[in-house]
């Protein structure tokens, strides 16, 4: 088996730089059409995938984002460990705008999303009280030093439905509650990724104090946009340092993101609706074909 990177691009991410043989693929999956084609090639070595969540030009809102066929597709490409970097607001006064924040925990308040594989036909419940990868988290910090940005190992990453931005008391809520950053797009990502069996890991870039802060009031979108553009370099260079630290080679993840599903799948065999079954064969299928 071989190592794949993938990439889910957010807000000003749109692209790999320096990306050998690439193409952009259109892939089918049983859950719909993903946010846009899939780009493909190889960087120092090492293949790699990259899908802007939003599409390029940004014509899915948080809530439209096919997250199913996102991850599908990733799979379907053979990615092994999955990348996100997304723009967050921040409730940490040390976690200042252009800083980046490796998130390592989630508090999904997102409504409007489905936010699993499974369900009547084949049902399977899979932990996610560690929702990233530990290994892949601490490689992404590595690749974010490198680049210069300041950044944050660890955070709390408040995931709200959107398209607005949160009322003031929210956001004082979500400070009380020991959230960090806030963002609209990683659920359920990341829990889609999980029952993928695909590491996971999640860069944020703080592009704004969300409306707490007393000396920044309401969040202003053109401030967001400079900051966007600003850390988009940052970004670019951290994707780039990540095929050096993430050998061609591939091991099993010493953490078990590759086999989440192990124990996971509840139906009896022989009460699993096939046509459910034939829509998991690219997520699932390792633990199904059998």
């Amino acid at each position: 088996m071989q190592r794949m990177i993938g990439v889910m691009g957010g807000s000003g991410v749109y692209e790999i730089d320096g990306l050998e043989q690439a193409t952009w693929q259109e892939i089918d999956t049983p859950w719909g059409a993903p946010s846009d084609a899939v780009l493909t090639g190889t960087l120092e070595g090492v293949k790699m995938a990259f899908l802007p969540r939003h599409g390029r030009g940004h014509v899915q809102s948080p809530s439209t984002v096919n997250y199913r066929a996102n991850i599908d597709a990733m799979k379907q490409l053979g990615v092994t460990d999955l990348v996100s970097v997304s723009a967050v607001g921040s409730f940490r006064e040390e976690m200042a705008p252009g800083d980046f924040v490796i998130v390592d925990q989630f508090i999904d308040r997102t409504f409007a999303r489905e936010k699993s594989f499974f369900g009547t036909g084949c049902v399977a419940h899979v932990s996610v009280a560690h929702p990233v990868c530990e290994r892949l988290s601490g490689l992404a910090y590595e690749a974010a030093r490198a680049t210069g940005v300041a950044v944050h190992k660890g955070g709390t990453y408040l995931a709200m439905e959107g398209p607005q931005f949160s009322s003031m008391a929210e956001s004082k809520l979500y400070r009380e509650w020991g959230c960090d950053v806030i963002g609209m797009t990683n659920m359920p990502e990341a829990k889609l990724a999980r029952e993928a069996e695909i590491c996971y890991a999640s860069v944020a870039m703080v592009t704004d104090y969300d409306s707490w802060h007393p000396d920044h009031g309401a969040v202003d979108i053109t401030a967001i946009f400079a900051t966007l553009k600003a850390n988009t370099h940052h970004a670019k260079a951290l994707v780039a340092a990540l095929p050096a630290l993430l050998s061609e080679a591939y091991a099993p993840c010493e953490h078990g993101c590759d086999r989440a599903l192990e124990f996971a799948i509840m139906t009896a065999p022989d009460r699993r609706d096939p046509a459910v079954i034939e829509k998991l064969s690219t997520v699932a299928g390792r633990v199904l074909k059998g």
